[in-house]
């Protein structure tokens, strides 16, 4: 584990996955992230890479030949990452292609995540380093856990998610798989703002494709205090929780599942992204109180 902090949080996170696992606001002495409660959903806050969502059959095509398996959103979450450099504010970690990696996803790369304390906010930031003879192809995502409430005494229904645009609020629907399909239905929301209430997740995710807003903020009706996370450069968003559970995931993304019933080439599928030989992706979020 390492720790780093400021006067206003104290943030810690575990090389594997290189996943955060608090979110300490010393202000307020409030804990946001969720606790990784094995018998609710047993992770904190994943990394997504190289996929983002299921993949049909767990299956990527490349070149006409079958990898496999692909788990939901990749397999950072269960990998090792390396420590690169570590300071009182700020860590960044490394996962380089390896043997494993190649065996279900033929592309060498280096993924890095880099985490920095600038005052009340904690930027994310994801780098791909394309270390290939060859283009890749990869989606990147985050899928941090927040706790709702925020403190004792409240309810889950006392919150609702803010967004900086007006959206359509229409989600796309999924299969029991995760796929998505091409239907589509509307969420029920209020101006740009969606009540939370624990049925809102009873069949999944909210995955809205294309948004507008770069800010969605988690906000209670019983005070001022609240929970931002902007993403200037992710096009698409979800939003999760486990059913019945007391968090909320906001979870901007580069890429999103595959539809059902449409196998494609792994640099064809929806959303992907394309980075050429010798070059480095970068793209970052803010959560910030």
């Amino acid at each position: 584990m390492t720790t780093i902090e400021n006067e206003y949080l104290k943030v810690t996170i575990k090389e594997q996955g290189a996943e955060l696992t608090s979110i300490y606001n010393k202000k307020d002495h409030t804990e946001h992230l969720w606790n990784a409660n094995a018998e609710v959903w047993p992770w904190h806050a994943p990394n997504l890479f190289p996929v983002v969502g299921e993949c049909l059959d767990k299956t990527i095509l490349v070149d006409g030949k079958t990898y496999h398996p692909m788990g939901r959103h990749g397999f950072t979450r269960t990998s090792g990452f390396v420590t690169i450099e570590a300071h009182p504010t700020s860590v960044e970690y490394s996962l380089a292609y390896n043997e494993e990696t190649l065996a279900v996803y033929p592309f060498k790369f280096d993924f890095r995540v880099l985490y920095e304390l600038i005052d009340n906010q904690l930027k994310v930031t994801y780098k791909v380093i394309n270390k290939d003879d060859k283009d890749i192809y990869f989606s990147v995502g985050a899928h941090p856990a927040f706790n709702v409430p925020f403190y004792p005494g409240e309810k889950y229904e006392d919150y609702f998610i803010e967004f900086d645009q007006q959206e359509s609020f229409n989600k796309f629907k999924l299969t029991p798989e995760g796929y998505l399909l091409e239907e589509t239905e509307p969420v029920e929301h209020e101006g740009n703002t969606i009540h939370l209430t624990k049925e809102l997740f009873k069949e999944d995710a909210l995955v809205f494709k294309n948004v507008a807003s770069r800010k969605v903020t988690i906000r209670s009706k019983n005070h001022t205090q609240f929970l931002e996370v902007s993403f200037p450069q992710f096009r698409h968003l979800g939003i999760w929780a486990k059913y019945g559970a007391d968090f909320v995931c906001i979870e901007p993304w580069l890429g999103y599942a595959d539809t059902a019933g449409k196998r494609t080439e792994f640099k064809d599928k929806e959303a992907i992204l394309k980075l050429e030989t010798g070059s480095t992706f970068e793209t970052d979020m803010m959560i910030g109180f």
